[in-house]
């Protein structure tokens, strides 16, 4: 469909109270699944991040990269072990964690953004003990659960006007040992000790379906007393929980609003943030 130059203008119209309201504001996004992957939808996600960052909001990025971490230890003949749905890591599998998370896909995704024309830089959970773990059970090895955020250094990169892109590997509260952590739980700490205005996780579904068979079934608002009863109503089910509980903490500790947002539409972050109808849902 073809758009009118008044259309064009109203696109614009539309987003400028949005843009004036979050002008100033911290917004964190988890970057993960299938958005990392394709290379459309990675450039998609990076655009909205280097607009956002130019109309003067401050976008923290938090990523994953469970695809990149299949592919390497794939090639040193490892087979990827996942319990309760996160992936066992044991001390070979750590190394390979902390290689892929903070050297590839970190930097990465820090030379497209500046390549973008924006300022980004690149950060672990392990720098200026950003995230300070600790072992959150003997059967998943050596995953982390976040105890301590410091989030003085992507507070020192945002105050100079960078994009921080943190690599979800954090340190142990002993000082010695690195922990895998989980991108989602992450993004929700890091919020909440940033005092952001959004959480965003991007996902593989549209969000929260009332009939998880029917994608038009969106629920585009949830409010916190909702929550426990679409759990126990079996609308909420399986790997949306613990991604729901995630929004639920960062609401909790002070975030304004939390989004989970497909990362397989293109401009997702954009039109949910700076449209009046947005594509996921959204949690207050």
């Amino acid at each position: 469909m073809a758009f009118s130059h008044i259309d064009r203008a109203q696109i614009l119209v539309e987003a400028l109270p949005y843009i004036q309201k979050f002008h100033g504001k911290t917004v964190v996004i988890k970057y993960g699944g299938n958005a990392m992957v394709s290379d459309e939808l990675r450039h998609a996600v990076m655009s909205d991040i280097v607009l956002l960052h130019l109309v003067g909001i401050h976008v923290v990025v938090v990523h994953g990269g469970g695809p990149e971490i299949n592919e390497m230890l794939g090639k040193v003949g490892k087979q990827s072990k996942f319990v309760d749905g996160l992936r066992y890591t044991d001390d070979e599998t750590m190394d390979i964690v902390q290689q892929v998370l903070c050297g590839r896909v970190n930097k990465n995704l820090v030379a497209t953004l500046n390549r973008m024309g924006s300022k980004a830089i690149g950060l672990s959970g392990m720098d200026d003990s950003l995230f300070q773990a600790v072992k959150k059970d003997s059967r998943y090895g050596l995953v982390g659960t976040i105890k301590e955020v410091n989030p003085d250094p992507v507070l020192f990169a945002l105050e100079n006007d960078y994009i921080p892109v943190v690599s979800t590997v954090a340190m142990g509260v002993d000082g010695e040992t690195s922990y895998n952590i989980n991108a989602d739980t992450a993004a929700a700490k890091l919020a909440v000790a940033l005092k952001a205005e959004k959480l965003i996780l991007l996902t593989d579904v549209r969000g929260i379906l009332r009939d998880p068979k029917d994608e038009n079934s969106l629920i585009h608002v949830v409010h916190m007393p909702e929550v426990a009863t679409l759990i126990e109503d079996g609308i909420i089910s399986g790997g949306m929980i613990p991604k729901l509980e995630c929004c639920v903490d960062s609401i909790r500790g002070g975030v304004s609003r939390a989004h989970i947002l497909d990362g397989r539409v293109p401009h997702s972050i954009l039109i949910e943030l700076l449209s009046d109808k947005g594509v996921g849902t959204m949690l207050l």
